[in-house]
């Protein structure tokens, strides 16, 4: 019967629409990047450094800062996913981005980004203004690294080295608590490593491709050494600023027993010769935050470290 030859059609098509939305969420939820969010957890340090986190009423200024932080990055890692669609689409592995495969029309990017920003910006509203001055801040320098920055070379990684500071600032506007010298040194120093490693890894793979240009960067794929020496270096200094705090009169009136942090040094430099040498090898994520969070030796050196700071509070 007619009825029942449109009910059996019926059947059949509601689980392919289903689907259909189903992959289209997970899509969306996949251009939003939430693993990124994890590198947020930076606003939470100048609370843990001061042996502040059990104050309730800045924690709860640090979760919004986080919050509204989460919303911002994914407004712009879609803006940028959005710019850079052409060239993802020529990556081996950034075309299987939700909008580079196709999985998500742009214009649901389009539709996006004005509304996480929007929230956004009604989180920081309940927090001390200087910290919508640094949200703010962070989203003209990540436009701007999108658009023109990063196709500046060597400005790009100090670009992206500074937006990793940038959420340690984010943290000490939204709690008052203020960085010292030390760990805003110490932060620069680290985070452009890690920003170096994410370039080498691009001109690494330039180079396994034969390719002389990365596409919308100003490197060759000859730099990758120089990449590599300098990010290299830079994670070593991280360390010699790390020992020099340990040396330094502030470091007293925190921890009782602060020679004991001097053991992180060799933890962090075995760290960062650990992350080079898997970049060297090619087997490192793009990003090398994802691959610490993915990583059972990183996590593991995190908490021998988290050891030595419990133990030289003298608790």
């Amino acid at each position: 019967m007619p009825g029942t030859s449109t009910a059996r059609i019926s059947d059949k098509t509601m689980p392919l629409r289903r689907s259909g939305r189903l992959a289209r969420l997970q899509a969306f939820a996949r251009a939003l990047r939430p693993h990124h969010w994890a590198k947020n957890l930076i606003i939470f340090v100048p609370l843990v450094t001061s042996h502040r986190l059990g104050n309730l009423e800045l924690t709860l200024n640090a979760f919004w800062a986080f919050a509204a932080f989460n919303l911002c990055s994914s407004a712009v890692y879609l803006l940028n996913d959005l710019i850079d669609l052409d060239s993802d689409r020529q990556h081996a592995t950034k075309k299987l981005r939700p909008f580079a495969s196709g999985d998500l029309p742009p214009v649901v990017g389009m539709a996006t980004f004005p509304i996480l920003v929007s929230v956004s910006a009604l989180l920081a509203w309940k927090l001390p203004w200087g910290y919508s001055a640094v949200l703010a801040t962070y989203l003209v320098l990540t436009t701007a690294y999108s658009w023109w920055l990063k196709r500046m070379p060597l400005v790009d990684v100090f670009c992206l080295a500074a937006l990793y500071s940038i959420r340690l600032v984010a943290g000490q506007e939204a709690t008052g608590i203020v960085c010292s010298f030390w760990l805003l040194a110490f932060s620069v120093f680290i985070f452009l490593s890690l920003a170096l490693v994410k370039r080498f890894m691009e001109l690494k793979s330039s180079r396994q491709l034969n390719r002389t240009h990365i596409k919308d960067r100003g490197y060759v794929a000859a730099d990758d050494g120089v990449v590599s020496m300098l990010g290299a270096s830079s994670g070593y200094i991280s360390a010699l600023v790390l020992a020099l705090y340990v040396n330094s009169p502030e470091v007293r009136l925190l921890y009782q027993q602060p020679t004991l942090l001097l053991l992180i040094c060799p933890l962090l430099l075995y760290w960062i010769s650990r992350v080079w040498l898997i970049a060297h090898r090619g087997e490192m994520h793009e990003d090398p935050i994802v691959f610490a969070l993915r990583d059972k030796a990183s996590y593991c050196v995190a908490a021998i470290a988290l050891g030595c700071v419990w133990l030289a509070t003298g608790r």
